[in-house]
């Protein structure tokens, strides 16, 4: 028979030594946290590269660490994420200079494309410097370009996104409206006539885009309810007003556009 003392002792080790067993036990079959299994390239344009959002990186495209594609990233961890996104980009330097970013491993796209090839950012500069009839003029020969031009340059560039990333879930997204028309007779500036244009411009581009989407089986995500009340002419606007000193700004999503109304339509249509 054990001396009470060395009893005691066992009595003690016997409940640590089943409690190490069992979470050896537990440790072994808790499988380590698999690594995302989410791929995501990000494409486009100023819209998606964060062009008015401030916090720039790699010079000339003006990707910025706020635009909604890196704030998605950092939420989210994906297993891999790069954005090819810049300044200035359209459906044709899209395919030449960025498509290179996508396998048959990448399974999530996002793309901002089209204003630059109906030449948008000339056409607000026009409104902004020139005659009411000058912006008229040039709003209608964007839209003579949305009708006639763009439906194919977009069949280009989302036909080489599925057949570059076959296995991709693409979420294409649009633009929003950049006036708030009810509030247009407070608002100092353009007069009510050139921002009606201006928004019935980005709305045939936004139709287009949409569209095209539709052709290729793409995610459609569209961003203009979550900038209602949030427009150029609303006090808290997200787009960047006119701006004299860096007129690439105007008309782009600054911080809170980027994190308050592109990340949460993107996420929402992410998958």
């Amino acid at each position: 028979m054990l001396p009470a003392r060395l009893l005691r002792h066992r009595l003690i080790l016997i409940p640590v030594v089943a409690a190490a067993a069992v979470a050896s036990a537990l440790s072994v079959a808790a499988p380590a946290a698999a690594q995302s299994s989410v791929n995501y390239v990000a494409l486009g344009d100023s819209y998606s590269s964060g062009l008015g959002a401030g916090n720039y990186s790699d010079g000339s495209c003006d990707q910025s660490a706020n635009a909604y594609s890196a704030l998605w990233a950092k939420a989210n961890a994906p297993g891999s994420y790069v954005t090819e996104a810049c300044s200035g980009a359209t459906t044709s330097t899209v395919i030449s200079s960025q498509l290179s970013a996508l396998s048959a491993s990448t399974t999530l796209v996002s793309i901002t494309v089209g204003g630059n090839d109906v030449d948008f950012s000339s056409v607000m500069e026009t409104c902004v410097i020139f005659s009411t009839s000058d912006c008229v003029s040039a709003v209608n020969t964007a839209e003579n370009e949305v009708a006639n031009d763009l439906p194919g340059e977009l069949n280009s560039v989302l036909g080489d996104i599925a057949a570059d990333a076959p296995n991709a879930r693409v979420v294409v997204l649009d633009y929003p409206d950049f006036y708030d028309l009810s509030k247009s007779s407070s608002c100092i500036g353009l007069s009510t006539t050139d921002r009606t244009d201006l928004n019935q411009g980005a709305n045939e581009l936004d139709a287009a885009i949409q569209a095209a989407a539709a052709r290729y089986g793409d995610v459609f995500a569209d961003v203009r309810s979550a900038f209602s009340g949030h427009e150029i002419c609303d006090s808290n606007s997200w787009l960047n007003s006119v701006d004299w000193l860096d007129i690439g700004d105007s008309y782009h999503p600054t911080a809170s556009g980027q994190a308050d109304a592109y990340l949460p339509v993107f996420s929402a249509n992410a998958g």
